[in-house]
């Protein structure tokens, strides 16, 4: 009787672990950028633990036909940033290096995506 229910729970415990999701599909750390909000002041935005090997577009600055799009990115993410002038990471891009990669006013981006 007490085999099977160490059996079960060595089941359930190899179940858990598997379904918990591991590190490598997330990025840790931050990135900032500053795009101009809806009042016309400069505002920061912030990606926490963002998806690696995903395309992000930036919410606010996400239609170029609405908003001006967003710029001096701060990388502190543990993963390389790749920022595109476009939305759905189109356009021209810059790579940022992790933990330290930053740009100026003049690196401007609408997307951005994490290796």
């Amino acid at each position: 009787m007490r085999l099977r229910h160490a059996a079960v729970a060595a089941f359930g415990a190899l179940t858990l672990v598997l379904t918990i999701p591991t590190s490598a599909s997330a990025t840790i750390g931050e990135f900032q950028y500053t795009y101009v909000g809806l009042d016309g002041k400069a505002k920061v935005g912030i990606l926490l633990d963002p998806p690696s090997g995903a395309c992000i577009t930036l919410p606010e600055v996400a239609d170029p036909n609405a908003s001006s799009p967003a710029h001096s990115p701060r990388n502190r993410t543990t993963s390389t940033a790749t920022v595109f002038t476009e939305p759905d990471c189109e356009g021209d891009y810059f790579t940022l290096k992790p933990l330290t990669g930053r740009g100026s006013d003049r690196l401007k981006l609408r997307s951005v995506a994490f290796s």
